[in-house]
C-alpha cells in the first residue's frame, strides 16, 4: 500500500490547497530552503501517526502549526463587517491500499475533491464550533483586541473518506516511520531518538528485566553507607517536618528509560561524532521491528554530517533493504539525488508572484541520462536544478575565466551575487541541457568548437538552438578550437603580460604558438572527465613550490576518491571466465574513453587495477593518471577506427 496523493491546506508554509502526486516507490524532494520539503514529511507523518516533533499532537497544538498568512488574514478581518472563520488545518492522504476489502472501508466522497472512488483519510485541526462557539463569541465581542489564534478552542480529528469518524492512528493500515537523524533531543543526558529506537527493539521480557535491574540499582544506592549518613543529616536539619532523602528516580512509569544512557565503545552516544550518530540512527531506525513493518519511510536529509564514503553506503542500504516500501526523502545533496535516480525527483518551486508552490518532475528524462547520473553520481546536478540561472562550462579553467570576465563587466560582482551559478560539467553539456529543458531553466553554455564548428556546435546542439531559455556560445573560428588559442588571440597585443602570468620566459616561448603549446601541456584538467571505470580525480596540477621554495622539477600532484578495493588479479582467482571477461571489457572501455580524448596510459601497475563493490555489482577501477603526449594524431584510436 502507498500514498498516491497528498493535499495540504493551512499547515505551516502551505496556505491555499497544495497538491502533491507521489510515486509508488521512491520520491526525492528537493527545493530551496523554506520550500516546504520538511513540512511535507511532517504532514504525512502527523496524519498517519498523530505525532509531531516527537510528541503527540494534542500536547503540541499551537499557533505555529498554522500558515502565518492565513492567521494574518483572519486577524485582520476579525472585527470587520465581514469576519473570516478561524482557519483550519487540513491534511488529506489519498491511499491505494492494494486490497479491495481495505479500500472499501476507506473509500468515499468525503474528501476535498468529492471523488467517490477515492480511498484515504482526512486529518484536521479545526475550530470546535459545537463545544466552544459561545466562548468564542464572548472573546471576539470583548473590548480587548484579539492578537492571536484562539487555539484553546481547537480540536483534532481523523475521518476516512467513507465518513467513518473516530479513527485513531492504530486503525490506519498504512504505517509510517519518520527518520530525522540530525535531530538530537536530550532527556536526562540521553538522546531520545536513539533511546526510543533501542527500546522498540527490546522484547517485553527484556524491558521487565531492565526495570527490575534499575530498581535494584535504586535500592543499592539508598543502602550505601555514605548516602544513608547524608540522608540522616538532612533529617536532623529540620528543613521540613516530612522525611527528606536522596534517592534514584523511580516514581515515573518510564524512570529507567529517562536515566539509562546509550554507549558506543564506552563513550556516551551523545559524545560521539555527528556523522557516526546519523549513520547509526538511520540504520537502527530502518532495521528495527516497527519500521520493518512500516509501509512508508520518511527520511529527512540523510546526508547530514556524513562523509562521501559513508553516505554512499547509507544510500545503498536504503535502496537495497527497503525495495518494497514507499520512500520519501528530502535532500540538498546532488549525490543522493543522482544515486537514487533523477527520475524520482520532485522539485518544489516557490512562485513569489502568486505565493504558491509548484511541483516540477524529471519523469521525461531519457533512461540513459538517468542511468548516466546514477552511475556517475558526482555531478552537481542540484546546482543546476535549484539555481535561477546557470552558465555551463567544461572545466575549472573556463569557470575561473567566466567568473573574472563577469566581474570586469559588472563592477567586481561575482555571478553568484546576481544568482547566476557557474557550473563545470566536463563534457556532459547535453546531459545537463536535457535537465534544463525539462525545467525551462535559463542556461548559457560556453564551450569550444574543437576545430569543427558545424559538427561540434551547430549539429551537436541543434535541438536547443531555438530554445528561448538556452543559449550556446562558442567561437566560430576553427583556427581557435580551444581555450588556449582563444586566450592567446585575445591577448596577442600583450604576450609579455601573458607570459608573466604564466611564469614563462620569452626565450623559450617566443611566439603565440609556443605559448599555446605550453598551456595545452600544463593546464589541461583531467578531473573534468568522468567514466565509471576511472577513479574520480578532483584536482591535478604541476608542483610549483616545495617547502615554500620554487622548484623546476617536472612533478605533478592530484587527489582522488578514497575507496576500498582488491587487486584485479587477486579478485579474479577462482572466478568464472564470464566474470573475468566482463572486467576485461570494462578495462577496454576505459582505455578507449581516454584515447578518444587524446590521453595515453604510459604504464599501468598491477596495483592500479582495483575491483570495488559498487552497490550490488563489482566493477573495475583504474587508478593510473594518464598524461597528454605530443604524438601523431593518426596513431591515436578515434571514433572511426574504434
Amino acid at each position: 500500500m502507498y500514498i498516491e496523493k497528498i493535499i495540504i491546506e493551512n499547515f505551516k508554509c502551505f496556505g491555499e490547497k497544495f497538491t502533491l502526486l507521489l510515486n509508488k516507490n521512491l520520491n526525492i524532494l528537493v527545493g530551496d530552503n523554506e520550500s516546504g520539503k520538511s513540512t511535507i514529511l511532517e504532514a504525512i507523518h502527523l496524519a498517519l501517526s498523530g505525532w509531531i516533533n516527537g510528541k503527540y499532537i494534542r500536547t503540541e497544538l499551537n499557533q505555529s502549526l498554522f500558515n502565518s498568512l492565513s492567521i494574518e488574514k483572519y486577524l485582520d478581518k476579525i472585527n470587520s463587517n465581514n469576519p473570516l472563520p478561524p482557519p483550519n488545518i487540513l491534511i488529506e492522504l489519498f491511499i491505494n491500499f492494494e486490497d479491495d476489502a481495505i479500500n472499501a472501508l476507506f473509500e468515499g466522497e468525503y474528501n476535498s475533491l468529492k471523488n467517490p472512488k477515492a480511498s484515504g483519510l482526512q486529518f484536521k485541526i479545526f475550530f470546535d464550533q459545537d463545544h466552544y462557539q459561545d466562548e468564542y463569541n464572548i472573546l471576539i465581542n470583548s473590548e480587548k483586541e484579539v492578537k492571536s489564534l484562539p487555539i484553546e478552542f481547537y480540536d483534532i480529528s481523523w475521518t476516512s473518506f467513507s465518513r467513518e469518524e473516530g479513527i485513531i492512528p492504530k486503525k490506519i493500515p498504512l504505517k509510517t516511520a519518520f527518520i530525522d537523524s540530525s535531530n538530537s533531543r536530550l532527556q536526562s543526558g540521553s538522546d531520545v531518538y536513539i533511546s526510543q529506537i533501542l527500546k522498540d527493539k527490546l522484547s517485553d521480557e527484556n524491558k521487565i528485566q531492565i526495570s527490575q535491574a534499575h530498581r535494584r540499582l535504586r535500592d543499592s544506592f539508598s543502602n550505601e553507607e555514605i548516602i544513608a549518613k547524608i540522608n540522616q543529616e538532612l533529617q536532623q536539619n529540620e528543613i521540613s517536618n516530612k522525611k527528606i532523602e536522596l534517592s534514584v528516580e523511580m516514581a515515573t512509569k518510564n524512570a529507567w528509560e529517562n536515566s539509562i544512557v546509550t554507549y558506543l565503545d564506552k563513550i556516551p552516544f551523545s559524545n560521539i561524532g555527528k556523522g557516526e550518530q546519523c549513520l547509526i540512527k538511520t540504520k537502527l531506525a530502518l532495521s528495527h521491528k516497527k519500521n520493518k513493518e512500516a509501509n512508508l519511510l520518511l527520511i529527512e536529509e540523510p546526508e547530514n554530517h556524513l562523509s562521501h564514503v559513508k553516505l554512499n553506503k547509507l544510500i545503498s542500504f536504503i535502496k537495497n533493504e527497503n525495495e518494497n516500501k514507499q520512500i520519501i526523502i528530502s535532500t540538498h545533496n546532488s549525490f543522493v539525488a543522482n544515486k537514487l535516480g533523477l527520475g524520482s525527483l520532485l522539485l518544489l518551486k516557490f512562485n513569489e508572484i502568486d505565493n504558491k508552490r509548484n511541483i516540477i518532475t524529471l519523469n521525461n528524462l531519457k533512461d540513459d541520462t538517468k542511468n548516466f547520473f546514477e552511475k556517475l553520481a558526482g555531478f552537481d546536478t542540484l546546482r543546476l536544478i535549484l539555481c535561477k540561472k546557470a552558465i555551463l562550462v567544461e572545466g575549472p579553467s573556463d569557470e575561473l575565466i567566466i567568473q573574472k570576465a563577469y566581474m570586469v563587466k559588472n563592477n567586481g560582482k561575482l555571478p553568484v551575487e546576481d544568482e547566476i551559478d557557474v557550473i563545470s560539467v566536463g563534457t556532459s553539456f547535453l546531459r545537463f541541457l536535457e535537465i534544463a529543458d525539462q525545467l525551462n531553466q535559463q542556461v548559457v553554455v560556453v564551450t569550444d568548437n574543437d576545430g569543427n564548428y558545424r559538427d561540434k556546435i551547430e549539429k551537436k546542439y541543434e535541438e536547443y538552438l531555438n530554445k528561448s531559455f538556452i543559449k550556446i556560445i562558442a567561437d566560430n573560428r576553427i583556427e581557435l578550437p580551444t581555450l588556449e588559442p582563444q586566450l592567446v588571440e585575445a591577448n596577442k597585443g600583450q604576450l609579455d603580460k601573458l607570459r608573466e602570468i604564466l611564469n614563462i620566459n620569452l626565450q623559450k616561448y617566443p611566439d603565440g604558438g609556443s605559448v599555446i603549446e605550453y598551456m595545452k601541456n600544463n593546464f589541461y584538467d583531467y578531473s573534468t572527465y568522468f567514466h565509471p571505470n576511472l577513479i574520480d580525480f578532483h584536482f591535478f596540477n604541476k608542483i610549483r613550490l616545495i617547502d615554500y621554495k620554487q622548484t623546476i622539477a617536472n612533478q605533478y600532484y592530484y587527489t582522488f576518491d578514497y575507496f576500498e578495493g582488491i587487486s584485479v588479479f587477486k579478485y579474479c582467482k577462482g572466478k568464472h571466465l564470464d566474470l573475468i571477461l566482463d572486467l576485461v571489457a570494462e578495462l577496454c572501455a576505459a582505455v578507449k574513453f581516454l584515447h578518444l580524448r587524446g590521453f595515453l596510459l604510459s604504464s599501468i601497475d598491477m596495483n592500479d587495477l582495483q575491483v570495488i563493490n559498487n552497490g550490488n555489482k563489482y566493477c573495475l577501477k583504474i587508478l593510473s593518471l594518464p598524461y597528454p603526449k605530443k604524438t601523431n594524431r593518426k596513431t591515436i584510436i578515434n571514433s572511426k577506427s574504434a
